[in-house]
């Protein structure tokens, strides 16, 4: 039987709207009733999983966070946190350093701030002008920081370092950002316009993997469904591992199942079709 329901949010749970459809809603609602727990598993801060776990009243259900790619995972409800790996302050300094010779914008937070050099930081998407910084921080129920040096003001630990830049920029310069930390750090596309920073051997499935040992659920109990790479490992490690129809062809290769799309309601298609398991 089901007892965990792992959701990546972005391409996922949610539609291209970034909103939760209503018949998704109403399958996870009746999955909790079901005695299923929900998990979102994100590279979000917990702060930017707060409404869509509100939307699936994940607290009266103890619903479980894994933000920051699998940095940190956490009871919803009771604020217990399951699994923590940091940056050192060292790490995250020099990280935010050697972004000074790219053009991108560094993003990292702390309670309820982000904080970065420039809130004005705009790429191009889909032709238009696009304020990366002011989307980040509403999307994620942050206020904005600006700061005069992002290495010179850093002195506390981090979760990860959220890079964004042109996705034409990043393709050409990622190897050149990611060089002096390899072996050190993780870094990883999460976007095309994202590039992040995390601790050495940090993912969603180490995280899950903590927490469903304290939690008692064994992996041949999970149902994941994701889209993108850094969902592969976890939808590998599930019970049963479920692709959007959206997903990037490492994913669909990897599932033991491949759904509808996240804009037609993928997640509730396939909990239908496993059924017999909740």
């Amino acid at each position: 039987m089901i007892k965990a329901i792992l959701l990546d949010i972005d391409g996922t749970l949610t539609n291209d709207q970034k909103q939760i459809t209503p018949r998704t809603r109403d399958a996870l609602l009746a999955a909790q009733d079901a005695g299923a727990v929900l998990v979102l598993a994100s590279g979000r801060a917990n702060m930017g999983l707060t409404g869509f776990a509100d939307t699936l009243d994940m607290k009266r259900h103890n619903g479980i966070f894994v933000c920051f790619n699998g940095a940190k995972a956490m009871n919803y409800q009771t604020g217990e946190v399951y699994f923590q790996q940091t940056l050192t302050v060292d790490q995250g300094k020099r990280v935010l350093a050697h972004m000074q010779s790219f053009d991108v914008c560094p993003i990292y937070d702390r309670d309820a701030y982000m904080y970065l050099e420039n809130a004005f930081f705009t790429i191009t998407r889909d032709g238009e002008p696009w304020n990366i910084a002011e989307y980040e921080a509403h999307n994620n129920n942050y206020l904005l920081c600006e700061v005069a040096n992002n290495a010179a003001f850093l002195d506390w630990k981090l979760n990860k370092i959220l890079v964004a830049g042109q996705p034409e920029y990043l393709q050409e310069h990622w190897q050149e950002m990611g060089a002096p930390f390899e072996g050190e750090l993780s870094a990883m596309f999460t976007a095309p316009y994202y590039y992040e920073f995390t601790p050495l051997g940090v993912d969603k499935t180490r995280a899950l993997k903590e927490t469903f040992s304290v939690l008692g659920i064994d992996r041949s109990e999970v149902i994941a469904f994701g889209d993108a790479q850094n969902d592969q490992s976890m939808i590998e490690w599930a019970g049963i591992g479920v692709a959007m129809g959206n997903a990037v062809d490492e994913v669909r290769a990897v599932a033991d199942y491949v759904t509808l799309s996240n804009n037609d309601d993928g997640i509730a298609a396939a909990l239908e079709h496993f059924s017999g398991k909740l």
